[in-house]
């Protein structure tokens, strides 16, 4: 490999010819040989610093623009949208495992644009610090990257497969509107209730959880650029923050303003614990609508098997003809990772020192890594599981017919304790509630026919 000497304040380091990064990036590649090949920092974020880098170009070149010329911020915006496009993405070699401001990842996409930009102009006219860092911070710019990120994934990329879900649940509300099927607390049968309004609850609770998630996003969209090193905004021209934060908000198509005190932003991560807190309801909906679902289809035989669930691939390496319920698994999987995920971003963030957070890699790298996981679990399963899900009707009246709680809508006609007697009348001698209702002379059987209806109950 041919090399070439890139300097900094530390002196001089050599640095693979046919990367454009330079002398700080180098030493943190070579200082942090941690989880490489896995653990890199999220191109997400690396997505996120060109949005900010462009948009704080576009700042300084309307407010100091005998500083950042026209010249320069051209050169930046094309070589950020050359990142943001994954043209460069074989230029940001480090991993998440790094120092906890995120210094060395912000001036690794500071060298990168500097030194692209200067072949491009084909003569050195961008320096790293001095133009592609200009007025900013690796302490307002990773806590501003953060929160970018985090919007654009959610928007992007959760919402939409979250809303294909509720609306795959919304069709099978209409399409199983008439069946009644028995219910199920604690494990044990319960009244009554249309299949329907069993779906409607799935439903229901995915439609609070993008509610709240909607509600979280507000808080993330505060940026704290502008700050610099501890918020007050040192080096950074008066109302940097502001337009910084209009042009962040233009380049992505969604709202991000200034954050109103930049002393929280820079060491406050609530909002992050926040959102996620919103995440990890959704991961907690998610793991009890899957355990719903491969309860109710659980069988074909022995099970409960009121639904069927299709059938993608085998189940067994030695029983021949076993289908398991895989996207059930998935999403019950995926859910233990984000309620994990949420353990290390609430501890993350509870390490503030004085003016900054040094727990702030990890902190979104658990949090993408919930975002990416969420998204993904939800159209797999949406798509290859929930949208066939069909009942069986049969199954469904058998076992409504031989719940003893349907001696429940006994209670108003010959009151609780004797209901709880023809129940266990019924149970112990392993016969229908009616002829149970009948033995004690409780009613007749027309009687018990005209109290009993299970379409009455639901």
């Amino acid at each position: 490999m041919e090399y070439r000497t890139e300097h900094d304040t530390m002196g001089e380091i050599k640095v693979p010819a046919d990367k454009y990064w330079a002398a700080q990036t180098e030493r943190s590649r070579q200082n942090f040989k941690i989880g490489v090949g896995f653990e890199y920092m999220p191109v997400e974020i690396i997505n996120a610093f060109a949005i900010l880098k462009k948009a704080a170009a576009i700042a300084n070149n309307k407010i100091i623009p005998e500083r950042m010329t026209l010249k320069k911020l051209e050169l930046i915006t094309r070589v950020c949208d050359e990142i943001i496009s994954g043209a460069l993405s074989d230029n940001f070699p480090l991993v998440v495992w790094q120092t906890g401001s995120g210094t060395q990842s912000n001036m690794n996409v500071n060298e990168v644009i500097a030194n692209r930009g200067n072949e491009l102009a084909g003569e050195k006219i961008l320096h790293p610090n001095d133009d592609v860092n200009m007025s900013q911070s690796s302490n307002d710019t990773f806590p501003t990257a953060m929160h970018i990120a985090a919007v654009i994934e959610i928007e992007n990329k959760l919402l939409p497969e979250l809303k294909r879900l509720i609306e795959t649940f919304k069709r099978l509300e209409s399409d199983n509107e008439g069946i009644i099927k028995t219910g199920r607390t604690h494990l044990q049968d319960a009244a009554p209730l249309k299949f329907s309004q069993e779906i409607s609850g799935w439903r229901n609770s995915l439609e609070r959880d993008l509610e709240m998630i909607l509600n979280a996003l507000n808080f993330l969209r505060e940026l704290a650029l502008g700050g610099t090193a501890v918020g007050t905004g040192l080096n950074a021209p008066k109302n940097f923050d502001i337009e910084s934060a209009k042009a962040v908000s233009k380049i992505t198509g969604t709202q991000f303003k200034t954050a109103s005190n930049k002393f929280h932003a820079l060491t406050s991560k609530s909002e992050l614990v926040f959102t996620h807190g919103a995440l990890k309801a959704l991961a907690c909906d998610m793991m009890k609508i899957a355990n719903d679902i491969r309860w109710l289809a659980s069988g074909p035989r022995c099970g409960i098997g009121e639904i069927k669930i299709p059938e993608n691939e085998p189940g067994s390496s030695i029983m021949p003809g076993k289908v398991n319920p895989t996207q059930c698994e998935q999403v019950t999987m995926i859910a233990v990772q984000v309620l994990s995920n949420d353990n290390a971003i609430s501890f993350a963030a509870s390490q503030g020192n004085f003016q900054l957070n040094v727990f702030m890699p990890v902190n979104i790298y658990n949090f993408l890594q919930s975002v990416r996981l969420l998204s993904d679990s939800i159209k797999s399963f949406n798509d290859n599981c929930a949208s066939g899900i069909k009942p069986d009707e049969n199954k469904m009246n058998e076992n409504l017919n031989k719940s003893l709680m349907l001696v429940t809508c006994l209670n108003p006609v010959i009151g609780y304790e004797n209901a709880a007697k023809v129940a266990k009348l019924a149970h112990s001698k392993n016969i229908t509630l009616e002829d149970a209702c009948i033995e004690l002379k409780f009613l007749s059987r027309e009687e018990f026919r005209e109290a009993v209806n299970p379409a009455k109950m639901v």
